[in-house]
């Protein structure tokens, strides 16, 4: 007998609305929709929680920390994988597409590192196809164009991976992210405890390798997208010229663009801008650039992402509601709109026939407090 669940009385965060009603889960379906207060028998009472999407995760580094929680400590990596997915499904986040490197620098003077892409996408499918995982992984590769072995470790990856995102990243020193270099000395030093002397000679080996291989990474990780069927997306847009480069790779996402140039510049080309919930929920950058909620004050922000704070996707959603006015519009960024530019059309809105993916939660001085995470209509958290 298929198992039917009944989430009754609870505060629906529709597409463009919210509205008191219940939701029918059967098979892992959305299979009924209906508004009121009513609690039929056997139901259960949300209380007038709400009950949203699942939230998507386009782009975030959590499962590095979990790879590496110290320096040079390697996790085992199934562990690492479990306790990722767990904590992601934790914070209501049910679809996610793990970011992981390709392109490494294996000769450089200091702060070498090497290839894992392959390995652990290899080990993430494996722990996905045996039903390990509790929420919805895909692949989203992120080509560093400033490194030495892009190409080839690209060639790794084909069609059969799936993969969903492929995002061109450029880390030279002195431009996009890090265009203060000041800024960029205190992080680099800071995280990999280099000496001035190292410092400079780490950033003359960048300057080098983009010099040399920047434009051919830049060219063969617009050709592997293609050939994965995957949404390109671009890094730390900072000028109206880089976007224009984008535009003509057919980059559809900007994932955190540094300015509010830049952002303009997305949105004249039809490229949807990303910004981080850390730089939401702080109220700025830790890098200097652009505040996520100038360019929700300016139209300007359809997306956001956890980065590196998994429990920030929900927050900052709901912190958009409220500065809206409007809680659908703001989970609206965390729920259909990341759903539509990755071309899952099968999630990320409450509609009769679309997976039962879904949160519940209510607020609690402010602050969204999950009470319930489903994944496929069984319970996740």
């Amino acid at each position: 007998m298929t198992q039917e669940m009944i989430l009754a009385n609870a505060m629906l965060v529709l597409p463009h609305e919210t509205l008191q009603g219940s939701v029918v889960v059967r098979g892992g379906m959305i299979v009924e929709m209906d508004s009121g207060t009513a609690v039929p028998a056997g139901a259960v009472d949300c209380e007038g929680d709400f009950v949203a999407p699942g939230l998507i995760e386009l782009h975030t580094d959590n499962l590095e920390r979990h790879l590496h929680p110290r320096p040079k400590v390697d996790w085992p990596h199934q562990a690492a994988i479990v306790a990722h997915d767990a904590e992601l499904a934790s914070v209501g986040i049910t679809t996610v597409f793990d970011a992981i490197r390709v392109g490494s620098i294996v000769n450089g003077p200091n702060n070498k590192y090497g290839k894992y892409a392959r390995a652990i996408a290899d080990e993430i499918l494996s722990m996905r196809d045996s039903g390990g995982l509790r929420i919805s992984h895909h692949l989203h590769l992120r080509a560093e164009t400033c490194s030495e072995t892009l190409i080839e470790e690209l060639d790794e990856f084909g069609p059969a991976d799936r993969i969903g995102i492929v995002s061109l990243m450029d880390h030279t020193p002195g431009q996009r992210q890090f265009t203060n270099l000041d800024k960029y000395e205190g992080f680099i030093r800071g995280k990999y405890g280099l000496g001035g002397d190292e410092f400079a000679r780490h950033v003359d080996h960048l300057l080098t390798l983009r010099a040399n291989l920047g434009d051919r990474h830049e060219a063969a990780a617009v050709a592997a997208a293609k050939r994965f069927g995957a949404v390109l997306a671009s890094h730390d847009d900072t000028t109206a010229e880089q976007v224009a480069t984008s535009a003509r790779h057919g980059i559809r996402l900007a994932e955190f663009p540094t300015t509010l140039a830049a952002a303009r510049a997305n949105h004249m080309h039809q490229i949807a801008n990303i910004m981080g919930g850390p730089n939401l929920v702080r109220g700025g950058s830790h890098s200097g650039n652009v505040a996520a909620i100038e360019l929700a004050e300016a139209g300007l922000l359809d997306i956001i992402s956890s980065d590196y704070v998994p429990s920030s996707l929900l927050l900052s959603a709901v912190q958009l509601g409220q500065h809206w006015g409007d809680m659908a519009k703001g989970l609206h960024t965390v729920t259909a709109a990341p759903a539509q530019y990755t071309g899952l059309d099968d999630r990320g809105r409450l509609e009769v026939g679309r997976t039962a993916d879904l949160i519940r939660f209510r607020l609690t001085e402010g602050v969204p407090a999950l009470r319930a995470v489903w994944s496929k209509g069984v319970r996740a958290a």
